[in-house]
């Protein structure tokens, strides 16, 4: 039990250090690279709709 315990506080441990080593990213950063996650989510979405409405069009022709 005593093992278990000590593996899981020096797994702790090593995780906190790691953690300090973290190289976090500028807030600018973070909010440029966030908003053309989000343009390009609606782009393909937009173009994805667009498909298929084409598509569709294209297959009513087929009835």
């Amino acid at each position: 039990m005593n093992e278990t315990l000590d593996a899981i506080k020096t797994y702790f441990k090593g995780v906190r250090t790691e953690w300090g080593k973290i190289s976090w990213p500028e807030k600018r950063q973070v909010v440029f690279e966030t908003f053309a996650v989000i343009v390009i989510v609606c782009l393909f979405t937009v173009s994805i709709y667009l498909m298929d409405l084409l598509f569709k069009w294209i297959l009513s022709f087929i009835k």
